[in-house]
């Protein structure tokens, strides 16, 4: 069974030696809030996949030198999209399902005028 890529798995430094990171640069990203590990009873960090894939694009970003402002808007507007794209797509279910219901209607309602 394939494992969750939100759940929450590594260790800072595990997490920071998966990206090439020091492990103060991933408590940095958090203080400016590019970054939300969760956090055990204990507070210890613990990344998901989805984090460390978050934390590799804000590796890209910051190579081609934006800051981490920079990468803050950047994040935000890929998320935003993302989002965007989501309830796009679910309307469009929806509308697809509201027009097969119609056909199928519609049909029903001719089916029974031939009779």
């Amino acid at each position: 069974m394939r494992r969750d890529d939100s759940e929450p798995v590594y260790v800072i430094s595990v997490a920071a030696k998966l990206v090439a990171a020091h492990p103060q640069t991933l408590r940095l990203y958090e203080r400016v809030g590019l970054l939300r590990p969760a956090r055990t009873e204990n507070n210890i960090r613990l990344y998901s996949d989805e984090d460390i894939e978050r934390l590799r694009q804000i590796q890209r970003l910051t190579s081609v030198g934006l800051n981490l402002a920079g990468v803050e808007m950047v994040l935000d507007l890929v998320e935003r999209m993302e989002n965007m794209r989501r309830d796009l797509r679910e309307e469009m279910a929806r509308r697809e399902e509201e027009m097969e219901k119609e056909i199928r209607r519609l049909r029903q309602r001719v089916a029974a005028g031939k009779d």
